[in-house]
């Protein structure tokens, strides 16, 4: 029988970025990590050997742990998240096999610090302009499915995003002026894909059609065109920037997983009749 208690980098991967994706821990100790400070994508920092100190905080939760090679560490701490009601499971070989497969991994630095409210994980907090759309949408789920799953973001007028971001210490993003935003002819969600070291090809994929439907040339991929009608078409559906916002995560982890598993699938209903000849 297969060992319930570990799960592959490769069975991970293919989880992250999706809506039913675990909650990830690192759990390397700080010499481990100061060795390489860069994070699974979506993963929390917890120290490993206090497990039992926060476990009890993912009751009830599907969770993977992983150390430095998914020995000691990662399995105690998943067994201590099993004792106090988790589902857990451990990675198998830790962040030195996820490294040595070449997935994704998001530099710890670039990512805005949690306030450590929020529950269990603590959430970053940013804050762009309101009635989003396009970038302002796809930004949002990009950060919450593989950088902070608990990300909180504000919507305020355009002239009050600086001041907003200083008295709240957001992280500003989409507006002239601040780190997170166009560069040249990339748009903010490029930006961000790259600098978060989430260059895959779905995500390349679908920077390409965020980039045409964002700046205007529906010619860079054919689904630019259907990912604009689609988001003006949320912002004619809704007044409530964050519901607009919950429904444009649906929207991007449909493209995002047409852009992964299902990009060369067509559909052709009823199929064309071969011609009977006459008698």
């Amino acid at each position: 029988m297969p060992d319930e208690t570990i799960v592959s980098p490769e069975f991970l991967s293919h989880l992250i970025g999706t809506a039913h994706a675990p909650v990830i821990l690192d759990t390397r100790t700080d010499e481990d990590f100061d060795a390489d400070p860069r994070l699974i994508p979506s993963a929390y920092r917890r120290p490993g050997l206090q497990a039992a100190d926060w476990a009890a905080d993912f009751a009830g939760r599907t969770v993977v742990v992983y150390c430095d090679r998914g020995l000691k560490i990662s399995q105690g701490g998943a067994a201590w998240l099993r004792h106090a009601g988790a589902s857990a499971t451990a990675l198998d070989g830790g962040f030195q096999a996820w490294r040595a497969a070449g997935l994704p991994l998001v530099p710890a630095d670039k990512i805005p610090p949690r306030d450590g409210s929020g529950g269990a994980r603590g959430r970053s907090l940013w804050v762009t302009r309101a009635r989003p759309k396009i970038d302002r949408l796809a930004c949002p789920w990009l950060i919450r499915r593989f950088v902070d799953p608990a990300a909180v973001f504000l919507f305020v007028e355009a002239s009050q995003v600086a001041a907003v971001a200083d008295r709240f210490a957001a992280t500003p993003f989409d507006v002239e002026g601040v780190a997170w935003s166009h560069r040249g002819e990339r748009c903010t969600f490029d930006v961000m894909v790259e600098a978060f070291g989430l260059d895959t090809a779905p995500l390349r994929r679908l920077a390409t059609i965020v980039r045409g439907a964002d700046t205007a040339r529906p010619g860079l991929a054919p689904e630019s065109a259907g990912l604009l009608a689609a988001s003006l078409g949320l912002s004619q559906m809704f007044n409530d920037d964050l519901a607009q916002l919950n429904a444009g995560m649906t929207l991007y982890d449909a493209f995002f997983l047409w852009a992964r598993d299902a990009a060369a699938e067509t559909h052709n209903w009823p199929a064309a009749k071969p011609e009977t000849a006459n008698v």
